[in-house]
């Protein structure tokens, strides 16, 4: 069973066809789905979504490129919504640090990413981490911050084999994967022939960055069966082989069957 960690299926993209296109999913083979949030606004569609595919999993966290001028605002309702019901989310995410389109916030960001990191820890819960010209900041503050207790996900890692070692390094992170490394010019994949499959989970991102033969459309978690005969070209593993391994890393990293119990 494939397990996409990190899809934003409650976006309006969806909003004509969502039911089918998890209905899609299930006929890859798809388990579960892994919802990062974004800000405040996307906190009642992740909720009514999770309602309806309770196979859908929310996490909880002000995503770096939505630190605006009201971010303490924002920091704050989030935090409230994290810590009345810890059990509900899967993991604090989406969160980190994106200097790709506005560097106005730098400060900003890395100040919220520093607390959503320790509420993490506070709550022994794993992180899901975007990072956009900014592995030197994630890290500079990663260096600081990580525990044995500390876990997660580089989630879209799209880095050099040195960046990749670095995150590895840490001890509780494995390298989120998606339509990226079908890419005819992307290196990742290159660079995934250096990291055993041990520390890589696969995703979508959808409605973002989908894979060939999809590229440049409207992405969907489905999708994901593309990334995963990918990585057989990778590996050197068959197709069954890939959905195994890289399932029962998710499946420990964000400790999905005791998300289950506490949810059931």
């Amino acid at each position: 069973m494939l397990i996409d960690t990190h899809a934003h299926l409650y976006e309006d993209e969806f909003l004509t066809d969502r039911t089918e296109m998890l209905t899609r999913f299930k006929e890859v083979e798809g388990a579960y789905v892994l919802l990062p949030n974004i800000d405040v606004t996307s906190i009642p569609k992740m909720y009514a979504l999770h309602k309806e595919h309770p196979n859908c999993f929310p996490m909880m966290g002000l995503h770096p490129s939505y630190v605006k001028e009201d971010w303490q605002v924002q920091l704050e309702l989030i935090r409230a919504e994290l810590f009345q019901k810890p059990e509900k989310f899967i993991a604090v995410g989406e969160i980190g640090i994106d200097l790709y389109w506005d560097k106005t916030f730098v400060e900003a960001q890395k100040t919220v990413f520093r607390e959503q990191v320790r509420w993490a820890k506070a709550l022994k819960k794993p992180i899901a981490i975007h990072v956009r010209e900014a592995f030197d900041e994630v890290f500079s503050i990663l260096d600081e911050e990580n525990t044995t207790d500390l876990k997660g996900v580089f989630h879209c890692f799209t880095g050099h084999e040195q960046q990749a070692k670095k995150v590895l390094s840490y001890g509780g992170f494995k390298l989120g994967i998606g339509g990226v490394v079908t890419y005819k010019n992307s290196k990742i994949a290159n660079v995934l022939k250096k990291i055993p499959l041990q520390h890589i989970v696969i995703e979508t991102d959808a409605p973002y960055l989908a894979p060939s033969p999809h590229r440049g459309k409207r992405n969907e978690s489905s999708f994901i069966a593309h990334v995963c005969k990918k990585l057989t070209d990778v590996y050197a593993l068959s197709y069954e082989e890939i959905a195994t391994i890289t399932a029962n890393n998710a499946s420990e990293l964000f400790q999905i069957d005791q998300y289950l119990k506490r949810n059931a």
